[in-house]
């Protein structure tokens, strides 16, 4: 049986809890041994998307000393998962016992969709939700390479109907501190994204990561419109 820990994100932490506790089920359900690091906190996205390297140092060796048994991680973020595989190594490069620890520590961490189909090999997970679903791909899933997976997932879930979205690999708008710094630029692309997922005439808007789904969530919300978002681990964990 595989046995992982689960990174359970800022974000997901304090917004969607469900979908933590989605990804453990699911992962259950595929005979995955789950548990949960309960000293973990933030990876330090923030601080390292800022330029604050040395705050982002500090929190980047919690992190690694949180996870610091041999088990791979899974995380419900691709924006994490690619703080972990792809800045944390860059952020030791002059500290050789730390950029080894951080090594390690990439090379088990993998976002939900990854471990699902590259690790587990598993694309068919017993998922059943009767809608009509379209897609939005976090923008650091294509730094992970991870560019089909979330939607082969998708395409094997019992009841499902996939409409493809047009231009789906487009930034919301989000980017993390990046709504914050630029609210005008931001607000302009989500408005574009709500626009084409309402085009696509589906019931949900499914995606990776937590902020992805507020930013859009809240955009659809005021806009009226009544397109469910769901995060993928808590389509999969439908049954």
């Amino acid at each position: 049986m595989p046995k992982v820990s689960l990174m359970v994100t800022c974000l997901g932490d304090a917004l969607f809890p469900d979908v933590g506790v989605a990804t453990v089920r699911l992962l259950r359900r595929l005979g995955v041994e789950v548990d949960f690091p309960a000293q973990q906190t933030c990876c330090g996205q923030p601080f390292f998307n800022s330029g604050y390297h040395t705050e982002a140092r500090e929190l980047a060796k919690h992190t690694i000393t949180a996870f610091a048994n041999d088990r791979m991680v899974v995380t419900p973020s691709g924006s994490c998962a690619a703080m972990v595989k792809l800045e944390y190594p860059q952020l030791f490069h002059d500290e050789l016992v730390w950029h080894e620890r951080a090594e390690d520590l990439a090379r088990r961490t993998h976002e939900i969709s990854d471990f699902l189909v590259n690790v587990l090999e598993v694309e068919d997970v017993g998922a059943r939700l009767p809608c009509k679903a379209t897609y939005h791909m976090a923008c650091h899933l294509r730094g992970l390479g991870l560019l089909t997976e979330p939607e082969r997932l998708l395409c094997r879930v019992k009841g499902l109907e996939y409409v493809p979205l047009e231009r789906s690999d487009e930034c919301c708008g989000f980017g993390g501190s990046f709504s914050v710094r630029y609210p005008g630029i931001s607000g302009a692309m989500v408005q574009d994204k709500a626009t084409l997922i309402e085009k696509t005439g589906a019931d949900v808007i499914v995606a990776t990561d937590a902020g992805c789904l507020m930013n859009i969530a809240g955009c659809l919300r005021r806009r009226g419109c009544a397109i469910r978002p769901m995060h993928l681990a808590e389509v999969l964990e439908k049954t």
